[in-house]
């Protein structure tokens, strides 16, 4: 059967790949049409498959809030390199799942990958397809959402690598988007000071001890010293203790109070937080190709 430049139009359309890749999937299956589909999906599985090890420390954020403000989503989802990250059908995949798990009502990782897209599959079937096409290891890696009855949500999104999303005591755009771009830029650890760990200040305490000892100063201005680099240490991890990146005369605290306003909760995800990179040798790899290895 002769396969038509018509019968390859179609075939991209549906599954995403090169035109090369779909003539030839429609040779292999004698022009069938559905088989071409399903065999490709077939090898696209296995392909990502292959790929699953392959360290994904690049990508971007998706972040996106109701038009009520009653919800907010985020997800980060990787790949290998930067130029995969810019590509459109990485971008749009991003969204699309972005959009699907503000509307969704799930938990975990495993709903998250289960989880219908608006053309009806699966994030995880998309995911895999996705790789197939773009030649890379693309994994979903965190998400989350919040969801309020009475409050209010707001997100920011930093060029495309920096997300936050916050969950507020009452619903203002302003206020919020102002406490999230202020997350991006000074990354605080907890919003109040009650938040922090006993032991973790504790442990600050000690080292304050130690440094404040070899001073030579009396107990009771040694305490004093103690007690203020605390202060400062609660200053610098806690949300409501920074001073406003806008207005440094304030404390993000004092901000919200004024607007009779309360911080329920926030995520800040970075892309490539926490993943260990592998070290690129250009020329190692250029001869390692050579050598065919």
């Amino acid at each position: 059967m002769s396969i038509t430049a018509g019968m390859v139009k179609e075939l991209r359309e549906r599954t995403g790949s090169g035109m090369m890749e779909c003539k030839k999937a429609l040779v292999e299956s004698n022009g069938d049409m559905e088989l071409a589909v399903e065999n490709m999906r077939k090898s696209g599985l296995a392909k990502a498959d292959k790929k699953s090890g392959r360290i994904a420390a690049e990508g971007i954020i998706g972040v996106k809030v109701s038009d009520n403000q009653n919800a907010v989503a985020i997800v980060d989802i990787n790949c290998e390199t930067d130029f995969v990250a810019k590509a459109a059908d990485f971008i749009n995949f991003v969204n699309n799942v972005t959009t699907a798990l503000l509307n969704a009502d799930i938990e975990t990782e495993d709903q998250l990958l289960a989880m219908k897209l608006a053309d009806g599959l699966t994030v995880d079937e998309a995911r895999r397809g996705l790789i197939a096409k773009l030649g890379e290891n693309i994994t979903v890696r965190r998400f989350a959402k919040y969801q309020t009855a009475d409050g209010g949500t707001a997100c920011y999104l930093h060029g495309n690598k920096i997300g936050v999303i916050v969950e507020l005591a009452k619903a203002d755009s302003e206020l919020g988007k102002d406490v999230a771009m202020h997350i991006a830029a000074s990354k605080p650890s907890y919003i109040s000071e009650d938040q922090v760990p006993s032991e973790t200040i504790e442990k600050e305490k000690e080292i304050f001890m130690a440094q404040a000892s070899e001073s030579g100063k009396p107990a009771e201005i040694i305490n004093k010293m103690i007690a203020g680099r605390i202060s400062k240490f609660f200053a610098e991890i806690t949300l409501l203790g920074q001073p406003f990146i806008k207005d440094d005369k304030i404390s993000v605290g004092k901000l919200v109070a004024s607007k009779d306003n309360r911080i329920i909760r926030f995520n800040r995800f970075e892309v490539g937080e926490g993943i260990e990179k592998k070290e690129e040798n250009f020329a190692e790899e250029v001869m390692a190709q050579v050598r065919g290895n």
